[in-house]
């Protein structure tokens, strides 16, 4: 009897055994999608196989950390009356508070290697691991078949998944760019109809054509500024020949000073050469456009790649990080929530990413992303100058110009477009979608352009294209007037300033003239003429808010900044830092803060640390000195945070952790399900009783059986389920473990004047 009921345990284990393998190997969907919908519903016939020799390159991104508090973060970083206005974040501290775990970013590396990929780029700070491998390779790792398909409206095949993919992971991942190649990145330039008379302009270039230092003039006047100290980075499919850059400004007979680096995001070649079958057009309009509204910035980086993620994650996590950055592409995921984690990432780090908003009319399909809420968004006019090289004279909306809003895409409108009067009857915008564009500039047929080292041409192209790098350039000129760690997602400011009817007046052209109705015909054109949207007074669905009189738009800005930092009040602020500490278990480490007087803030600013862990509260404190900021400069503190119980109660001035907003950024352990090294204590405890009573009762042979049998599927059903942080602590120690805290900086005479910063906790 005791053989037999050795052996019955000895089966048990081995089940349990199994089930434990079973949940570790159990496969994981992906959080967005990837299967496109021609090939779901047949209009893309089936033509072949894809090859399983043939190599394909992935981006694998892994999905942000912490979602429900990086949107809490987002509402506090643009509403003025937080003390977390504009406290932006450095690349680290995102990534240390939202960005992938190093566990789950090292286990999808390994996943990638044992699978026969080979990882050939990426970053945890770019949330993504590069990957290469044949598809055979790929079809095996995420349990795809991958094949050809003819496209249901071009004359192309094209390859793609004949299903979701899955991967044998303990954690969700949230996205594979290049498993297919339905959609084509395209620019958002035209080439004008050479039927029809060019438009007559005044600008200072061959032809009375517009030159980037024109739309400078026009917009901004005489202003002195020139973008000093700042980057702009382009997103660019494909890369560019110096040649025609330096072609245009020789043309222009104008002196380029600001340096242009290409990046290459994936591997993607950095030369785009007119006899290699390649077009610069686009990559060398951006590149003149921006530098001509800031022509002092120090460099404009052209990154350069062959899917959004690859270029996005670079743009969001480069160094130098450049501040403003600006798309003249548009692409279609098929998901279009695809992109998010890094429009979101460039929000809370102060990146201000516009997008053209496209050259077809109103938007009766998609022109991704332009109708992300944390881009934005440029549309187009038709610009008239008093002169050449001369200011503002009058403009009306662009007829090809892009606007409107995309229902199908389901981008709901930002809080920023529900403010009062944005949306009504006039402009038939939407209440309940993303409305496009925000602001706009001159985008019609005027511009002087060189491109493949062919033949420069004046007054033949136009589009969206241009107006975007104007703004990425005007940023740059207030973040150098500022000295500021960015604006962010801009739209909430512009939308602040145009709700103030004599700012709107003076820092914007409001412009109520034409419409966009693209030119019947044009092989560009949509929708055969049709206008949806004509220019209105006030916001509308052709040109946004207008164009702006930068000069006064600047000076309002930076009027605008309130709250703890950014930049503001007439009676000065102050913002805050603070370094991350990392102490072994049950010892004190120290942090510096840095408290920056804004606008020639002078005071004293005492400090409270927040921190929601229980164990944090319980058994650990920290003690911070008052700092003292003069005018114009930069005071420090040393904030000395203790992990262990004994050491506070013996600390001078020690202080207890605050119970606030702020939450544990704890490892993937607290978020992700957990790889099952043993069987439960509960399950062996179960065994061992039972095995007692067995020894008292055959009839206890079938209970036995029963309960164990209970006890199993309790533990399969909590396959893939989350726990907490398997580490543990002496009783008088803060558990190991790594911690988000919030430090507020009060001014001690002005409790209302205050600044807040994060900064993470690391014990080990």
């Amino acid at each position: 009897m005791i053989r037999r009921l050795t052996l019955f345990l000895f089966t048990i284990v081995a089940m349990l055994t199994g089930v434990n393998f079973v949940c570790q190997a159990q496969s994981q969907s992906l959080m967005t999608r990837h299967v496109r919908e021609a090939t779901l519903n047949g209009q893309a016939p089936f033509v072949k196989k894809l090859p399983a020799t043939q190599s394909l390159r992935l981006d694998v991104v892994l999905p942000i950390r912490n979602q429900s508090e990086l949107d809490n973060f987002l509402r506090e970083l643009y509403d003025p009356s937080s003390p977390f206005y504009r406290q932006f974040l450095t690349v680290q501290e995102f990534t240390a508070r939202f960005g992938p775990s190093q566990e789950n970013y090292d286990a999808l590396v390994q996943f990638a290697k044992t699978h026969g990929l080979s990882v050939v780029g990426g970053s945890r700070d770019a949330m993504q691991v590069q990957v290469t491998g044949s598809v055979a390779t790929i079809e095996s790792a995420f349990h795809v078949t991958m094949n050809v398909y003819q496209h249901p409206t071009e004359d192309r095949t094209f390859y793609a998944p004949d299903r979701e993919p899955t991967v044998d992971l303990p954690f969700q991942l949230w996205h594979i760019s290049g498993l297919d190649n339905f959609s084509t990145p395209h620019p958002l330039y035209h080439h004008r109809d050479l039927s029809v008379k060019r438009n007559a302009t005044t600008g200072s270039g061959p032809s009375a054509s517009f030159l980037g230092s024109d739309m400078r003039a026009a917009y901004y006047g005489t202003g002195s500024l020139t973008g000093s100290g700042q980057n702009i980075g382009l997103l660019e499919y494909y890369g560019f020949d110096i040649a025609d850059v330096n072609t245009y400004y020789t043309n222009a007979k104008q002196t380029r000073t600001a340096a242009v680096t290409g990046i290459s995001t994936d591997g993607t070649s950095l030369s785009c050469l007119d006899k290699s079958g390649c077009d610069d057009t686009e990559q060398t309009i951006d590149i003149t456009q921006a530098a001509g509204m800031a022509p002092g910035v120090t460099t404009v980086y052209v990154y350069v790649g062959g899917s959004d993620t690859a270029i996005l994650g670079a743009m969001s996590s480069d160094s130098p990080l450049p501040l403003q950055l600006s798309s003249s592409w548009t692409w279609t995921p098929a998901d279009p929530s695809t992109d998010d984690p890094y429009f979101e990432k460039m929000a809370t780090q102060g990146q201000s990413f516009f997008q053209a908003a496209g050259d077809s009319g109103d938007w009766t399909t998609s022109t991704y992303p332009s109708e992300d809420a944390h881009v934005i968004c440029v549309g187009g006019t038709d610009l008239d100058t008093s002169s050449a090289a001369g200011p503002w004279s009058s403009e009306t909306a662009w007829v090809d110009g892009g606007g409107g809003y995309y229902a199908k895409d389901d981008i709901l409108i930002p809080s920023y477009q529900q403010t009062a009067g944005v949306i009504n009857s006039s402009n038939k915008g939407s209440t309940t979608y993303r409305n496009g564009p925000d602001v706009s500039a001159n985008a019609n047929f005027t511009f002087y352009v060189c491109a493949d080292q062919t033949t420069c041409t004046a007054n033949e192209y136009g589009g969206t294209s241009f107006a975007t790098p104007i703004f990425a350039g005007m940023i740059a000129i207030i973040n150098q007037k500022q000295n500021s760690t960015g604006q962010g997602v801009a739209s909430s400011t512009l939308y602040s300033l145009a709700a103030n009817s004599s700012t709107y007046a003076s820092a914007f052209h409001d412009i109520a003239s034409g419409g966009n109705q693209c030119t019947a015909g044009s092989t560009y054109c949509s929708s055969a003429g049709a206008s949806e949207y004509l220019a209105t007074s006030g916001y509308d669905e052709a040109t946004g808010l207008g164009s702006v009189d930068f000069n006064n738009l600047m000076n309002a800005w930076t009027g605008s900044s309130g709250g703890g930092g950014g930049g503001g009040t007439s009676g000065g602020s102050f913002t805050l830092s603070a370094t991350n500490v990392a102490v072994t278990q049950g010892n004190s480490g120290t942090s510096t803060v840095s408290v920056v007087s804004v606008n020639s803030y002078a005071g004293t600013v005492s400090f409270s640390l927040t921190s929601t862990s229980t164990s944090l509260n319980t058994y650990g404190c920290y003690a911070i000195n008052n700092a003292a900021v003069t005018a114009g400069a930069t005071a420090t503190a040393t904030l000395t945070i203790y992990t262990s119980q004994s050491a506070c109660s013996g600390v001078s001035g020690a202080h207890s952790f605050a119970r606030g907003s702020a939450t544990r950024a704890a490892s993937s352990r607290d978020h992700q399900p957990p790889l099952r090294k043993s069987i439960p204590i509960s399950v062996a405890a179960l065994v061992g009783i039972l095995f007692l009573g067995f020894r008292k009762s055959r009839k206890a042979w079938s209970v036995l059986s029963c309960l164990v049998l209970v006890a199993m599927l309790g533990f399969a059903a909590g396959c893939g389920s989350s726990s907490g942080s398997t580490t543990t602590s002496t009783s008088t120690d803060v558990a190991a473990g790594s911690y988000s805290l919030t430090l507020v900086g009060t001014d001690t005479t002005t409790a209302s004047l205050t600044a807040g910063t994060t900064l993470t906790l690391t014990v080990n």
